[in-house]
């Protein structure tokens, strides 16, 4: 055991060592791929450069990054998530009093920063966060899925956001275009429907992430 703790030490230095080299070699005056972005934005479909970047032209980043985040919750699943260590109590007044009034208002927030993400920062991502927050304060006062709501209308709604995804970057190739490469006419409803999908799948793999095991193991009848 001691031999692998060294090694993991060593591995370890060896990526500090790289990752400054890396850092210190990069050049004080780097110009970017800003010139490029922008000169693409008439086909991008949106006008913000931050989601045309994210969802037209590096839309395997994100289609990997959201792949990534469904197999950490999966992994926490197979692994039976955490045991409890003692009875939940019940929420005090004002965490109750606290979600009734922010749940509401997080959904709001999340709704506006998937809509704006077209034009000012915002995006499936950022709402997904404040979706899933909300998702975070409804477990701390006690709530949990029913148990006809955590079977399969859940896990559809965790592989959602992924398979629109992977539909939207297929739909281009019937029409001799590559994956991901959207009609420039309809790239910003297609960017839309999924950032749709992908706000509620995030938020909720987020908030099940929070919550640790399968929801089927204890949700309520």
């Amino acid at each position: 055991m001691a031999g692998y703790a060294w090694l993991l030490r060593l591995l370890l230095l060896l990526l500090a060592v790289g990752l400054g080299y890396a850092v210190l070699s990069l050049p004080d005056q780097a110009q970017g791929l800003q010139p490029d972005v922008l000169g693409k934005m008439d086909q991008s479909g949106v006008t913000h450069p931050v989601t045309a970047v994210l969802l037209n032209f590096r839309g395997y980043d994100t289609l990997l990054e959201m792949a990534v985040l469904l197999l950490a919750l999966l992994g926490i699943w197979s692994l039976g998530g955490l045991p409890e260590a003692r009875p939940e109590s019940e929420p005090g007044p004002v965490l109750g009093t606290l979600t009734q009034v922010l749940v509401p208002v997080l959904i709001v927030v999340a709704g506006y920063l998937l809509w704006t993400g077209a034009h000012a920062p915002g995006g499936a991502f950022q709402a997904g966060a404040v979706l899933g927050a909300a998702g975070v304060l409804l477990q701390l006062t006690g709530w949990r899925l029913p148990r006809r709501a955590a079977g399969h209308p859940l896990r559809i709604t965790l592989v959602a956001g992924v398979a629109v995804f992977l539909i939207v970057a297929a739909l281009p190739l019937p029409g001799g275009r590559q994956l991901l490469e959207y009609d420039p006419n309809y790239a910003g409803v297609l960017i839309l429907v999924v950032e749709a999908f992908a706000t509620v799948s995030i938020g909720v793999t987020l908030a099940a992430l929070f919550f640790g095991a399968d929801p089927t193991d204890k949700a309520p009848k």
